[in-house]
């Protein structure tokens, strides 16, 4: 998930699914590649279980995954609190040290 979020045209192709669902026509208007290249892109992003998408007729349209970008925001969060967490202590450690007379 965090390799395809990795990328800024991905990241960009998440933003605008965030809006609403989009046709690869939609999602490509924006980008300066070709569409083969957005249709990778997609690939990577339906792999990764962000974007999931659907055929009616010869239109594909995307949609994000609300579920699965909750996971990675989970997932960052969970870090976030743990390096608080390590910081604190750091901090707190550091000021005990200070509090030390320094040896003659």
């Amino acid at each position: 998930m965090f390799h395809a979020l990795a990328d800024g045209t991905r990241r960009n192709m998440i933003a605008q699914l965030t809006l609403g669902p989009a046709s690869v026509s939609e999602l490509a208007r924006p980008l300066d590649m070709s569409l083969p290249s957005v249709m990778q892109h997609l690939q990577v992003l339906e792999a990764s279980g962000l974007v999931r998408s659907e055929k009616t007729g010869r239109v594909r349209t995307c949609h994000i995954d609300r579920a699965a970008l909750r996971l990675a925001e989970q997932w960052i969060i969970d870090r976030r609190r743990e390096w608080e967490s390590r910081l604190d202590k750091l901090g707190e450690y550091l000021a005990e040290q200070g509090d030390e007379p320094e040896e003659k």
